[in-house]
C-alpha cells in the first residue's frame, strides 16, 4: 500500500528543499500531494514557479502518511501562518505520523505549534536560538521519534532519503541514493 505523503508550498520556499522530497518520495512509491497555500501556482523564494497538486484547503481530510515542510523565507513564515497548515501537522504528531522540517521550518512552523518541546532537532544555522524546550543538534538531519529534521538547501539529499528511509525502509533509500549518485 502507497503512503500518502502532503508537501506544503507557500510563497517564498526554498527550491531545492521542496523538490527533492517529492522527487526522491516519488522514486519510492510514495503519493505525493503538493499543497498550495494562497493558490495553486506557488512562487519561490528565487521566482522558480511550480505548480501545486491542490490547494491545502482541499486536501485537509485526507488521512496522511507524512508531512513534510519545506524552507525558506518567506515561505515557512507563510505556512506557520496558515491554520490549515498547522491543523494537519499537529494531526500528523497527534497520530504519531511523520513530520519532516528543514531549514527555517523547524524553528518558525514547529517550534511555535510546541512540537519540538523535549525533542532532538537541527535547522538553518542561527534560528535555533528562536527555539526553548529543545535540544539542538549541529547535525545535518535529526531523526527524533516521528520528527525528522534538517539544516538547509545543501542537506536536502540526506533530509529526502532520511524521510523514505522512515517511510519505506532503510533499502529504499539506499536504492535511490544509488540512483541519483548521492554519497
Amino acid at each position: 500500500m502507497s503512503k500518502k505523503v502532503i508537501v506544503f508550498l507557500a510563497d517564498g520556499f526554498e527550491e531545492v528543499e521542496a523538490v527533492t522530497p517529492i522527487d526522491y518520495l516519488r522514486r519510492a512509491g510514495a503519493d505525493v500531494t503538493v499543497a498550495g497555500i494562497g493558490g495553486l501556482t506557488i512562487k519561490s523564494s528565487r521566482g522558480l514557479r511550480v505548480q501545486a497538486d491542490a490547494s491545502v484547503i482541499d486536501v485537509e481530510a485526507v488521512a496522511w502518511d507524512a508531512v513534510v515542510v519545506p524552507g525558506g523565507m518567506p515561505g515557512a513564515a507563510n505556512i506557520a501562518a496558515d491554520t490549515v497548515c498547522s491543523k494537519l501537522i499537529k494531526s500528523a504528531v497527534a497520530k504519531d505520523h511523520l513530520v519532516a522540517a528543514i531549514c527555517a521550518a523547524p524553528a518558525v512552523v514547529l517550534s511555535p505549534l510546541g512540537l519540538l518541546s523535549g525533542r532532538r532537532f537541527t535547522c538553518f544555522p542561527g534560528m535555533e536560538k528562536d527555539v526553548s524546550g529543545a535540544r539542538w543538534s549541529d547535525e545535518r538531519v535529526v531523526v527524533d521519534g516521528n520528527l525528522i529534521t534538517s539544516r538547509a538547501a545543501g542537506t536536502a539529499g540526506e533530509w529526502s532519503l532520511a524521510i523514505v528511509a522512515k517511510l519505506f525502509g532503510e533499502e529504499s533509500a539506499l536504492k535511490i541514493a544509488k540512483a541519483v549518485l548521492l554519497k
